[in-house]
């Protein structure tokens, strides 16, 4: 998707609004639009950046990242190493874990959802909220507008 598209179509908007009004409007749109379209492009990738975060919560073995390359968004899904590669060993530690029953309850349906048991579903929970940050896209956030 370009991004440019979309600063482009509220310029065009802007442009088209001023032309309405005359003189004194269209100045005020034309002074208007710079900022309109930097703070318009902020929270589109904003709204992406949320949304890229939201689905990665619910994908079971990996990231959704946003990614911006030039004008150019797209998103990619980046899938987590799997554990035998990053592994330290055979399981063998015990924790005790008390839940409330509601957690317990939505805990077992995440892991019968995805054909898991209860205990390899909070394991790669675990694994993938443990691993020390990697620079990844998928977690970080974009605030601002750059432009060049």
């Amino acid at each position: 998707m370009k991004l440019s598209l979309v600063a482009d179509a509220l310029r065009a908007e802007l442009d088209e609004l001023g032309d309405l009004g005359g003189g004194p409007v269209a100045e005020a749109a034309g002074r208007l639009a710079p900022v309109l379209v930097r703070a318009t492009t902020s929270l589109v990738l904003g709204l992406l950046s949320e949304a890229a975060a939201q689905i990665s919560a619910d994908v079971p073995d990996g990231d959704v990242e946003l990614r911006l390359a030039g004008d150019d968004l797209s998103f990619a899904y980046v899938a987590e190493p799997s554990p035998a590669a990053g592994s330290e060993g055979e399981p063998s530690a015990r924790i005790t874990l008390r839940l409330s029953e509601d957690l317990k309850q939505r805990v077992e349906a995440r892991a019968a959802a995805e054909g898991l048991s209860v205990n390899t579903w909070v394991l790669r929970q675990l694994e993938r909220r443990s691993r020390p940050s990697s620079g990844s896209f998928g977690r970080s956030r974009l605030h601002g507008y750059g432009t060049s």
